[in-house]
């Protein structure tokens, strides 16, 4: 299964390195990565594979979201079929 992790925070060093290592963590694979900084502030989006992960997904999402208020950053985890679904026109 696959998954959309979006990453948004004022831009810093090491953002990229503790959201990967975290996900390797759960044993996620990052298959894309988009990323930019607009303004001063650092946005990610990124396709995971989450089938392997070593914990179940609502642990994930929930994980995740710790950390990213530990780094100071909104870190969102969701199933790409939702992500598709809501983000569809």
């Amino acid at each position: 299964m696959k998954a959309i992790v979006t990453v948004v925070g004022k831009d810093r060093v090491g953002i990229i390195a503790g959201v990967c290592t975290a996900l390797a963590n759960y044993n996620v694979n990052v298959l894309d990565i988009s990323q930019t900084v607009m303004q001063g502030y650092f946005t990610m989006m990124m396709a995971a594979e989450v089938s392997m992960c070593n914990v179940p997904l609502g642990e994930l999402v929930t994980g995740m979201e710790k950390i990213g208020k530990e780094m100071g950053l909104s870190i969102r985890v969701q199933r790409e079929d939702i992500f598709e679904a809501m983000h569809r026109i």
